[in-house]
């Protein structure tokens, strides 16, 4: 595993070569030649965080306020009325 570093402003002008690099191992993103981001592919990061990768339905049901009542009004108690085709 390799490590890529790049500046800022490098970064900022050419993100894709930069989530290219990230193949080959982390890219570390600099500011005034200190690092201060580090980007990686995702399977990458679930490996160090030791999780699992989650689908969008798991993240949005642990969001919270997610549960409540939804009862919409009918369409026919609001007085829409069927579209007349000819």
């Amino acid at each position: 595993m390799s490590i890529t570093t790049v500046s800022s402003r490098d970064f900022a002008r050419d993100l894709a070569q930069a989530k290219r690099a990230t193949t080959a191992g982390p890219v570390f993103v600099t500011d005034r030649g200190k690092p201060t981001f580090a980007l990686l592919k995702i399977e990458d990061y679930y490996k160090l965080a030791g999780e699992k990768p989650r689908s969008l339905l798991d993240i949005m049901d642990s969001l919270p306020g997610g549960q409540f009542e939804f009862d919409p009004p009918k369409l026919d108690s609001m007085g829409f009325k069927p579209a007349e085709l000819e």
